[in-house]
């Protein structure tokens, strides 16, 4: 339980290097739009370490603190925990409805909600089979006093229509402190259904904002028009990153295919691009839509990465315990694993950095009331690490 993992990094010079991260070769030769739009200087090498926080959890995806202390798991089989301040996992908690675990489906996101210290409601995304096949769908429900049980469980969301293709899911959940959720959905992958994502009229790879409850708010911008009340933004492909900055701005993180994950700062009404233009590729080097990186009409990313770094869940980070971090964003990778830093300078990335790949596949980011960080592993016998500054040795 205490193992350390030797990954310690020295602290380098404390100015941005003139070059970027080492990556690895693009898979496409687009050119960026604009000055940092892609490989931003390499930032100074912060030094931490991580250890191991939580063993033996199954594919873990979300994780979520709970204001009387604590967090909440899921695991992607169908599972949500609760682990305590110490670490010690508990049982399953009962009431979850029946998840469709195929492929990329199971138990997703998973947060305390805006009223918890009141009704003590938590939220969560999930795959759920349906009549024609699967979706994404959100939930909420009552979670016990002694923390074992769900009740007054109800689906506020559910994506439509079914899909035949059990991937691309999305899903994260963020809270706007304004008596909103958001739900970031996928467009499932497969060429005869990604073109939903362009369609109105369909929830597929776009960001859905509600009231707590489930209803579409008055002032979406689709009401009572040309698509569906509940539609943020759209032209998405599958989000799985999306957090609010600080000065409560929405940025969200979508996978691209091969090349071409893109950080976007999301604004309302405003279509982000998917399958028309990307800064990829298919996976069999094809190209995508209309084989450009941009054109009128679709918002550009503030930044994309070629190769891919496979992005999990992201925070902004507010804490004390690594200096000078106050305000970045710390993204999780899968590919090639580990946590990655961004530097922004309003709605720019101006540095990168790279920590822990050594660590796997980082499905998402917590950071703990005391300004350390929690990465859920996403492997069949995955776990949670708690990364804090290192200790200087000797």
């Amino acid at each position: 339980m205490n193992r350390l993992y030797p990954l310690a990094l020295l602290l380098a010079p404390a100015a941005a290097f003139a070059q970027p991260v080492e990556q690895g070769a693009p898979a496409t030769d687009f050119e960026p739009a604009f000055e940092n739009q892609t490989r931003a200087p390499a930032l100074a090498d912060s030094s931490v370490e991580a250890r191991s926080f939580v063993e033996g959890l199954e594919h873990p995806w979300g994780i979520g603190s709970l204001p009387d202390g604590g967090w909440l798991v899921t695991e992607r089989p169908g599972r949500l925990r609760i682990v305590s301040a110490d670490g010690t996992l508990s049982d399953p908690v009962s009431g979850l409805p029946e998840v469709d675990a195929r492929k990329q489906g199971g138990l997703l996101d998973v947060a305390a909600g805006p009223t918890f210290a009141e009704d003590r409601m938590i939220y969560w995304t999930y795959a759920k089979r349906v009549d024609g096949g699967t979706v994404t769908a959100a939930a909420r429900g009552v979670l016990s006093e002694d923390q074992t049980e769900l009740t007054s469980v109800e689906d506020i969301f559910v994506q439509h229509p079914p899909s035949q293709a059990p991937m691309h899911y999305g899903s994260r959940i963020a809270f706007d402190g304004e008596g909103h959720v958001f739900i970031t959905t996928g467009e499932h992958s497969i060429r005869a259904e990604r073109e939903r994502a362009q369609d109105l009229g369909t929830s597929y790879g776009k960001v859905i904002r509600l009231a707590l409850d489930g209803s579409a708010p008055s002032d979406n911008p689709f009401v009572g028009g040309e698509g569906l009340d509940t539609i943020w933004t759209y032209g998405h492909r599958n989000i799985q990153s999306a957090a609010f900055a600080p000065d409560g701005r929405l940025w969200i993180i979508e996978h691209g295919p091969k090349g071409g994950d893109e950080l976007n700062l999301i604004e309302p009404k405003s279509n982000y691009g998917w399958p028309e233009v990307s800064y990829g590729v298919n996976y069999d080097g094809t190209p995508v839509g209309t084989g450009e990186a941009r054109a009128e009409g679709f918002v550009e990313p503030v930044y994309y990465w070629d190769p891919v770094i496979a992005p999990g869940g992201m925070t902004f980070y507010e804490g004390a315990a690594f200096e000078d971090w106050q305000g970045d964003l710390l993204v999780g990778s899968m590919k090639p694993g580990g946590l990655v830093r961004l530097t922004i300078d309003g709605d720019r990335v101006t540095g990168e950095e790279r920590l822990l790949a050594e660590v796997g596949r980082v499905r998402d980011v917590q950071e703990t009331g005391d300004g350390e960080l929690l990465l859920l592993i996403d492997a069949p016998d995955g776990g949670i690490l708690r990364v804090t500054p290192a200790t200087p040795e000797g």
